[in-house]
C-alpha cells in the first residue's frame, strides 16, 4: 500500500500478508453465505442496541426514569458487551467463531425473555446486561472469520457491509418498533426478538462451516481467558487508536443508539412519533453511508489511501458538525444529527485497521480488545451524558441548556482524542505493522 501521509504524520499500517482465500470469483458464494448467516445475528444485536432510544418515552413513563436512569439502562447493554470482550478474543482464537457465537446467543435469548418479564429498573438493567453479553460476539465472530478467509481489501468491504447490516437493525428499532408498540407493547416486542434470536442461531448452525480444530501444541500454564494481550495493548497503533475508539466511535454509538432520540423530544420539541421518524432517517443515512464505504474502500485502498489517511482527513468534519449542533441558536433535529453520524463513520475504518496490524492467531484478541475500548466508551458516555443532564438541571438550567452543555463536554473530549491520534507522543508515533508467527 502506498504511503500518502507526510513524514511528520503517523505511518499507515502496512497490509497483512495475503489471506488464505480471496473471495473474488470462485469463492464468492460461500463467503456470501457466510456473510448472510452472521449478518442476521448482527442485525438483531444492533436492533437490541438501539431500541432503547425508541422505547425511552414509554419506559420513562412506566418506570419513572430520570435522564441518568435512562442512560444507565441503555448503557447496560454495552456494560455486558464489554465484560466479555477480552475472554471473547481468546475464545475466538482458540475455539472458533461458530461455537462462540452459538453459545453466547443462547444468553441473549434468555436476556430478551427476562427483559420482557421485568418489573422494575434493576431487573431491566440486569436483563439488558445479559443481552449485551449474549450478543458480544455478533461482530467480532464474523470479523475473525473474514480475517481468516479474505484479503485485507475485502475485509474492509465486509466490515462496512456488516456495519450497514447493523444500520438496518437500527432502522428496525425505530418506526417499526413504534408501529408495533400500540398493538404488542414493549414486552411483546421483546418476546418477538427472543424468537428471532433462536432463528438466527439455527441459521448459523446450518450455514456456517464447522470451526477447524486448533493446531496441537504444548499446553501453556499461563494460558487463560485474558492471556496474550500484552503485545496487543502495547502496540503503537493500538495505543494511538484507543482514545478515538473510546470517545468518537463509542460516542457515535451512544448518541445514535440513545441520545439523539431524547434530544429531538426534549430540545427540538418533537413528539415521540416524530422523533421515531427522525431516528429512522438518521439510521437510513447511516445505512447508505456504510453501503458506500463497502463499495469504495477497496478502490481507495488500491489507490494507496490508508485508513489512517482517511480518518485524519475526514474526522474534523465530524467535530465541526457536532460543534454546530451544540451551539446552533435554533435547536437542531434529525437532519443535523444524521449529518454528524455520517461524518463520523470515518471512524469505522479504525476497527479493521487494528485487526490487520496483527497476525491471524492474534486477530480475535486484537479486535476484541479494541471492541472493549469502543463499548466501554459507549457505556460511559451514555451514562455520563445522562448524569450531566441531571446535574445541570439540579443547578437550575433548562433542559435544552443541560443537553447542550453535556453534549458540548462530550465534543471537547472527541476533539482531544482526535488530537492524540494525529499528534501522539513520540514513542507512539511509529507503527510496527503486522507481527509474524
Amino acid at each position: 500500500m502506498t504511503q500518502q501521509t507526510s513524514s511528520s504524520s503517523v505511518p499507515a499500517v502496512p497490509p497483512v500478508p495475503a489471506a488464505p482465500a480471496d473471495p473474488a470469483a470462485p469463492h464468492l458464494p460461500p463467503v456470501a453465505a457466510l456473510f448472510a448467516a452472521f449478518a442476521l445475528a448482527y442485525f438483531l444485536s444492533a436492533m437490541l442496541r438501539s431500541v432503547a432510544a425508541t422505547l425511552a418515552p414509554v419506559l420513562s413513563t412506566e418506570f419513572g426514569l430520570a435522564a441518568s436512569d435512562l442512560g444507565l439502562l441503555a448503557g447496560a447493554y454495552f456494560l455486558g458487551f464489554s465484560l466479555l470482550q477480552l475472554p471473547l478474543g481468546s475464545a475466538l482464537d482458540r475455539v472458533g467463531a461458530k461455537r462462540v457465537e452459538l453459545t453466547l446467543l443462547a444468553l441473549a435469548v434468555v436476556g430478551a425473555c427476562l427483559f420482557a418479564l421485568a418489573q422494575h429498573l434493576w431487573s431491566l438493567f440486569a436483563s439488558r446486561v445479559l443481552i449485551g453479553m449474549g450478543v458480544a460476539s455478533c461482530l467480532m465472530a464474523p470479523l475473525t472469520a473474514y480475517r481468516a478467509r479474505c484479503s485485507p481489501a475485502t475485509q474492509l468491504r465486509l466490515n462496512s457491509w456488516m456495519l450497514m447490516t447493523g444500520s438496518l437493525g437500527m432502522l428496525a428499532s425505530t418506526l417499526p418498533v413504534q408501529w408495533l408498540l400500540p398493538m404488542w407493547g414493549w414486552r411483546g416486542i421483546f418476546w418477538l426478538i427472543a424468537g428471532l434470536l433462536v432463528l438466527a442461531m439455527a441459521v448459523i448452525a446450518w450455514v456456517v462451516p464447522s470451526d477447524p480444530a486448533p493446531a496441537a501444541k504444548a499446553p501453556d500454564p499461563r494460558a487463560g481467558a485474558t492471556s496474550g494481550y500484552g503485545a496487543i495493548l502495547t502496540h503503537p497503533l493500538f495505543i494511538r487508536s484507543m482514545p478515538i475508539g473510546f470517545f468518537m466511535y463509542g460516542g457515535l454509538i451512544a448518541v445514535q443508539a440513545l441520545w439523539a432520540g431524547p434530544w429531538m423530544t426534549r430540545v427540538a420539541g418533537l413528539s415521540p412519533d416524530q422523533a421515531a421518524t427522525g431516528l429512522f432517517f438518521i439510521n437510513l443515512c447511516m445505512l447508505v453511508a456504510f453501503l458506500t464505504w463497502g463499495a469504495v474502500t477497496p478502490a481507495l485502498s488500491r489507490r494507496g489511501l490508508s485508513a489512517h489517511t482517511l480518518m485524519v482527513a475526514g474526522l474534523p468534519l465530524s467535530l465541526f458538525i457536532l460543534a454546530w449542533n451544540v451551539l446552533s441558536p435554533q435547536p437542531v433535529a434529525a437532519w443535523e444529527w444524521a449529518a454528524w453520524c455520517v461524518a463520523t463513520t470515518f471512524i469505522n475504518l479504525s476497527q479493521p485497521a487494528v485487526g490487520q496490524a496483527f497476525p491471524q492467531e492474534q486477530a480475535g484478541r486484537a479486535l476484541s480488545a479494541f471492541n472493549l475500548i469502543i463499548f466501554s466508551g459507549v457505556f460511559c458516555i451514555q451514562w455520563l451524558i445522562g448524569l450531566g443532564i441531571d446535574g445541570c438541571r439540579s443547578l437550575g438550567l433548562t433542559e435544552p441548556e443541560a443537553y447542550r452543555i453535556s453534549l458540548g463536554v462530550f465534543g471537547l473530549c472527541c476533539a482531544a482524542s482526535y488530537a492524540w491520534y494525529v499528534w501522539p507522543p513520540k514513542r507512539w508515533r511509529g507503527s510496527e505493522g503486522p507481527r509474524q508467527g
